[in-house]
């Protein structure tokens, strides 16, 4: 016997992503991962900015291994985590939570089919509206912007 059941099809497809792109968004959980090769962070955005992805979530990996470390820095400079901690090379999770910025997202398809994100890019969240004018403007050419 056979049976429809509508939205069965749907079921095992992957939630929703944001599409890749820049988003303004805000920090709502930072937590440490080690692994013996490559320690990182993992950071869950809220998206603020553009008002189409408003509440939508991205999560990423922030790597904190010794190459890595200057994206590290890069992010927390551009976002505003605090001076004097990162000062003292001090990394507050707590601290993290509710900071806000710019993050370019894009996509990387791996040859077994899963499909990786990459944060790729950040800035300070009040250059948000002169980046959305110029992505806007010129959305073929994002390299401008940054």
């Amino acid at each position: 016997m056979k049976r429809t059941i509508p939205g069965l099809s749907k079921a095992v497809e992957r939630e929703e992503e944001v599409p890749g792109g820049e988003y303004l968004v805000e920090v709502v959980r930072a937590q440490y991962r080690w692994q013996k090769q490559k320690p990182f962070y993992s950071l869950a955005f809220r998206v603020l900015q553009p008002e189409q992805f408003v509440g939508a979530q991205i999560v990423g990996r922030l790597y904190s291994t010794v190459k890595a470390i200057w994206k590290l820095s890069w992010f927390l400079s551009d976002f505003g985590y605090d001076i004097d901690l990162l000062d003292r090379d001090e990394l507050d999770e707590k601290a993290l939570t509710g900071l806000r910025g710019v993050l370019r997202v894009s996509y990387t398809n791996t040859l077994n089919g899963h499909r990786l994100l990459n944060l790729e890019a950040f800035a300070p969240a009040d250059r948000w509206t002169e980046l959305s004018r110029q992505m806007a403007a010129s959305p073929l050419d994002r390299e401008v912007a940054w």
